[in-house]
């Protein structure tokens, strides 16, 4: 039986398009049942519903401060549609500890750095300015601290000496396009266990927990 997933987006939802795409095989181990944004106007919604995915708005703005609140109402459309695993595809809210607390085990998502470096936004200007030679992306568990929790896949590129952050951006977004899709399946498929704050994935000797992706 495929896991019910639900993809949360801020805006254009590129990586949501790439899990929405890997799902489409029929051995792929989950299905996309929900797009769920925090904007009304983000534009992965309307890819969503090409798609035939449902979605769902549930604005921030309209609890004010109350971000407690405001979890509490996705968590609703959550329930609603019986899900079973979320993943963050850039959704640019800070999860409260009582939200993260619904979905140990359950919640996974992407950051564009090799964590636990550059945690935060403006990783690739980031990189750059710290003279990183080697740069990528991460898929984790998602933990009460941000950008914290188990890695799953992490996938690398190369610095080049003429890089900017656009530039460096555009190859690690390659990236997440494909170790998201994979990592989703692995956790979906059951073969990541979370031992001593670190993933084990059945099949796969990872040593310490992080499998590195070539990069394309």
């Amino acid at each position: 039986m495929k896991k019910r997933v639900a993809v949360l987006i801020s805006g254009r939802g590129s990586n949501m398009a790439a899990l929405i795409a890997a799902a489409k095989d029929p051995r792929y181990p989950a299905e996309i049942v929900l797009v769920l944004s925090n904007r009304p106007s983000a534009a992965g919604l309307a890819i969503a519903r090409a798609a035939g995915i449902a979605t769902a708005v549930v604005d921030h703005t309209t609890h004010g401060n109350d971000r407690e609140a405001f979890e509490r109402a996705m968590q609703a459309q959550l329930d609603q549609h019986r899900i079973e695993f979320v993943c963050l595809a850039g959704f640019m809210r800070l999860l409260t500890p009582w939200f993260v607390r619904q979905w140990p085990g359950r919640m996974i998502n992407i950051h564009p750095a090799l964590l636990p470096a550059f945690k935060g936004l403006d990783t690739h200007a980031r990189a750059l300015a710290d003279g990183a030679k080697t740069h990528g992306a991460t898929v984790h568990f998602v933990e009460e601290d941000m950008d914290c929790g188990p890695t799953i896949l992490q996938g690398a590129v190369a610095v080049r000496d003429d890089d900017t952050a656009a530039t460096l951006a555009e190859r690690v977004l390659a990236v997440e396009h494909k170790i998201y899709p994979e990592a989703l399946a692995l956790v979906a498929a059951g073969r990541v266990t979370i031992v001593d704050g670190r993933c084990r994935i059945e099949g796969v000797d990872v040593g310490d927990g992080h499998v590195i992706v070539p990069p394309p």
